[in-house]
């Protein structure tokens, strides 16, 4: 199965529209204010607006009232909630949309555990964990504590690069993986050329 490929932080229509053209399944759009690569409603609604058909578009939130969370659904048409908070498997089932759970890998985390308390998910996304940072912390953690048979049902992210991006599908093999600050020039501005040299090291780590 191909590897599909989301990247984030997209704060511009520019970066989106190279993102898609190299070939990215997702673009994630953070709504987060703290975040350098947040987005306001408006501007992430004309992003949304700018592109093909049949790319997956992502809402990122970080504990997140209701109000917020239903203001960018009604406004933006987005496909698929990205939680990266504490939010509970309840809370996350809430908003009508499918969505995803960010879990950070701090230690003595159970992957298996993880993926059954939020059975409900699409998919567990796996980042690496600093205390108090939510995510985008440009770290990675160790693949090897990822158990194999969940491989292919989580999407890996944390510290992933046109350099280490063959080496990580490779070994972990999952469905998806997510990056953001990797293919960036600066935060919250994307690199296309990084972009595209990411996605040939994901072909690269599938061949």
């Amino acid at each position: 199965m191909r590897t599909r490929v989301k990247i984030c932080g997209i704060t511009r229509e520019q970066d989106a529209l190279a993102a898609v053209r190299a070939g990215a399944d997702a673009l994630g759009f953070v709504f987060y204010p703290p975040s350098p690569r947040h987005v306001e409603v408006a501007q992430a609604r004309q992003i949304i607006r700018s592109l093909p058909p049949f790319v997956t578009t992502v809402a990122l939130f970080v504990n997140a009232d209701r109000g917020s969370i239903a203001e960018v659904v009604q406004e933006t048409g987005i496909d698929l909630i990205q939680f990266h908070g504490h939010e509970c498997p309840d809370y996350c089932a809430e908003h009508g949309r499918p969505w995803i759970k960010a879990i950070r890998m701090q230690d003595g985390l159970d992957p298996d555990k993880a993926m059954a308390d939020y059975a409900g998910a699409q998919a567990l996304l796996l980042d690496a964990y600093r205390p108090g940072v939510p995510g985008g912390t440009g770290e990675t953690f160790d693949w090897r504590r990822i158990p194999e048979h969940l491989a292919g049902r989580i999407i890996l992210a944390g510290g992933l690069t046109p350099d280490n991006i063959a080496h990580a599908v490779r070994q972990v093999k999952p469905y998806a993986v997510d990056v953001s600050g990797g293919v960036e020039a600066e935060k919250g501005i994307k690199d296309a050329d990084a972009i595209q040299r990411f996605m040939r090291g994901v072909q690269l780590g599938q061949e």
